[in-house]
């Protein structure tokens, strides 16, 4: 064998021995775990994220905002006359 020819084996050797570790196909199976660990805790950051910094949610379950519900309540239970209820939804509403 030449010179010119180690060179060459011993250079293909360095070049493509990097998937000869002798781990077999674990390695594969460590990457795959790997990548998709790494990328589940990216989803779940960024869904903490959007949770976090999004506005809290201020209306109840029919969909009327809080303090709209709590007045409607309120004259349902006879607390308020139908003059403070229109007057407090209409400030409630910003229409005064």
């Amino acid at each position: 064998m030449t010179t010119m020819e180690r060179d060459r084996e011993e250079a293909t050797r360095m070049m493509y021995g990097w998937h000869q570790s002798g781990w077999g196909p674990g390695e594969w199976i460590v990457m795959v775990v790997a990548m998709l660990l790494f990328w589940s805790v990216v989803v779940v950051g960024v869904v903490m994220a959007v949770r976090y910094f999004r506005a809290p949610d201020t209306s109840t379950s029919d969909g009327l905002p809080a303090a709209e519900e709590a007045l409607r309540t309120r004259f349902a239970r006879g607390e308020i006359d139908e003059e403070e209820y229109k007057r407090r939804m209409s400030v409630l509403r910003g229409e005064a």
